[in-house]
């Protein structure tokens, strides 16, 4: 672009993979609130667990060392309608498949564990501008039959669940919730 006096600008734009699925984050926590606010379910992003090593008071309590002391399991937990429910947010570049490096092996057994104790473990992937719940059941499923290293886009599409941006909400990830897990003993209606 040339701006007056001659003056040529050129931008280059800089791809920061640091807070790559912020976006989605920022979705589901609007959701969270939501729902809490309108008493539909009690689920909240967990912090990461680190220890401080070294921080600077004098200019406001700034953080310069620490550590992770543990490998952190899913990015959100809490209850809805009486079953536990934890979940990870995980956007995706490919638009052909989602890479399973994004997943930690202790993350796949913490979802095993989550399932085998009755709770509901899924995650929540964000591929070419559409949203899906992939339950881990699913995702158990496909790991232990297939050799890839990466779940195709059409399987996602295939059994995953579609969740829908709302402008009151965010994601509106109860929604999926009940479509995947309807008809499987979860939610029946109890009458007292």
């Amino acid at each position: 672009m040339k701006y007056p006096n001659n003056i040529k600008k050129s931008y280059k734009k800089e791809i920061n993979y640091k807070n790559r699925g912020m976006d989605l984050e920022n979705l589901i926590n609007e959701a969270c609130k939501y729902y809490l606010e309108h008493d539909e379910a009690v689920i909240y992003k967990k912090p990461t667990p680190i220890g401080v090593v070294d921080v600077d008071y004098k200019n406001g309590a700034v953080i310069h060392k620490a550590y992770f002391k543990e490998p952190s399991t899913l990015d959100y937990n809490g209850i809805y309608k009486g079953k536990y429910v934890e979940f990870d947010a995980k956007e995706c570049a490919s638009k052909t498949s989602f890479p399973l490096s994004n997943i930690h092996l202790h993350q796949i057994k913490h979802i095993e564990n989550i399932i085998r104790h009755g709770g509901i473990a899924f995650l929540i992937i964000s591929i070419n501008g559409g949203y899906y719940l992939f339950k881990g059941s699913d995702l158990l499923q496909f790991i232990q039959n297939n050799d890839r290293k990466s779940i195709p886009y059409s399987l996602i599409q295939e059994i995953g669940y579609p969740l829908t941006y709302n402008y009151n909400i965010g994601i509106d990830y109860l929604k999926g919730i009940e479509e995947a897990y309807k008809g499987v003993g979860y939610f029946e209606d109890t009458k007292d």
